[in-house]
């Protein structure tokens, strides 16, 4: 017979059981939020159940729910980490380049680099959960993140038009547009089986279409 506790935690709600409550942690928060990392990074959000998440992260649904809170806001710290350890490449290039043309060119190169490394899931975490994603709340959180990333390049951009590194007439939001639609399409390439090589031939691509000053 299934217990009340397995009836829950197949349905996905958090157990608050006596036995559990003050039981201490028996084992590592980092490496089950790595382990949960990765199995939404190769599933994507919506397929990605929480009896899948507690295999991965060889917890059960009690310790999850304790640790974690529910499936999404677990998700939501996921892509917290995502963002700090695998994702910020583009960030640091449109920081640390002397140009938004440069830093852009890094970002791609670099996109292409991290989209295909061996060893963990292919492509872009946050562009690869939203597909499919039915859940309206995670849907918009991830919109946020990469509109965010769009108008961090138009902003880069600007700057350059403003101090006549690019011609006065560049359109900066679709030129942002165009290389947002660039990293998204990397990253669903890498999940298809596009090598390294062959992304950064398509960074080349876009590339061509920048102004110059």
């Amino acid at each position: 017979m299934v217990s009340s506790d397995e009836k829950n935690e197949l349905a996905g709600t958090p157990v608050r059981s006596a036995r559990t409550r003050g039981r201490p942690r028996s084992f590592d928060r980092a490496t089950a939020l790595e382990k949960a990392l990765m199995a939404f990074w190769e599933h994507g959000y919506e397929a990605t159940s929480v009896s899948d998440l507690t295999r991965a992260m060889d917890i059960g649904a009690p310790s999850l729910y304790a640790a974690f809170g529910d499936k999404r806001s677990l998700f939501e710290e996921v892509v917290q980490e995502y963002g700090a350890r695998y994702g910020s490449f583009g960030d640091r290039a449109l920081a640390e380049e002397p140009t938004a043309r440069a830093g852009v060119e890094r970002m791609l190169r670099e996109a292409a680099a991290e989209y295909t490394a061996p060893g963990r899931p292919h492509g872009c975490l946050v562009i690869h959960a939203a597909a499919n994603c039915s859940t309206a709340e995670v849907e918009e959180s991830l919109r946020r993140r990469r509109n965010a990333n769009i108008a961090a390049i138009e902003s880069r951009i600007d700057t350059d038009v403003a101090a006549g590194v690019l011609p006065p007439d560049t359109d900066a939001a679709a030129l942002a547009r165009y290389t947002g639609a660039m990293i998204q399409g990397m990253s669903q390439q890498a999940r298809d089986g596009a090598s390294r090589t062959e992304l950064e031939a398509l960074a080349e691509i876009a590339l061509a279409v920048w102004p110059r000053a």
